[in-house]
């Protein structure tokens, strides 16, 4: 996602708490920085912060990162933030492809929402649901591996089934309508409001690769 420039975003993005500048130092000690062992659910690809916000005021015994590589987008969630007090979120500014870098066996749950869908094939491992990535994420769960995905994009979410079967997830739950499913608690993310109400359909799927060392 991208934006027009922010007017005052490194204003923006240095005063606040819940941008956290220096992420690698908290790898294998993000349960430190929440000050709790609550479990740890990411968002990479946030965008402007509605999905990640609404999350972490509904579920406060869950601790959410919200992963956007545009200052321009992530100050916009900053800005969303300025009357609420989240202790259980944190902002993290980076590219998926350093997700390594920053986590090690510590997070229980991702949230791919809206990812780009990179429609060339020569592209496709760049995809967040690509091999490569998934291979990434391996070393980024605390026990099984578990994702939910939800993209208006009819062939990426057809790509991305393919690629979990093929590395070993299987499907729990899966909606080809989501908003005229019985998946309950959906939080909407801006990209879905404006794509729900041109009448796109929200493909959604939850996957789950169990661990054997799984805790």
């Amino acid at each position: 996602m991208r934006l027009r420039n922010v007017k005052n975003k490194e204003e923006i993005l240095k005063n606040t708490t819940y941008l956290v500048l220096n992420p690698e130092d908290y790898k294998s000690k993000w349960n430190k920085l929440f000050n709790n062992s609550n479990p740890i659910y990411i968002e990479i690809g946030m965008g402007k912060g509605d999905f990640i916000i609404e999350n972490a005021t509904r579920y406060q015994d869950i601790n959410f990162i919200g992963i956007e590589k545009y200052d321009s987008v992530i100050a916009r969630a900053i800005e969303k933030l300025n009357d609420k007090e989240l202790p259980n979120l944190k902002l993290v500014r980076m590219d998926a492809r350093l997700i390594e870098e920053v986590f090690d066996h510590e997070i229980d749950l991702i949230y791919l929402n809206f990812s780009d869908p990179w429609p060339k094939k020569r592209h496709a491992k760049k995809r967040l649901t690509s091999e490569v990535f998934l291979d990434k994420y391996k070393s980024i769960f605390k026990g099984d591996n578990s994702i939910i995905m939800k993209t208006d994009n009819m062939n990426l979410f057809e790509y991305s089934l393919e690629s979990f079967s093929q590395n070993g997830y299987i499907i729990e739950k899966i909606s080809l309508d989501l908003h005229n499913s019985d998946i309950e608690n959906n939080i909407e993310t801006e990209y879905e409001k404006k794509f729900s109400s041109k009448g796109f359909n929200i493909y959604y799927v939850a996957v789950k690769k169990v661990v054997n060392n799984s805790k």
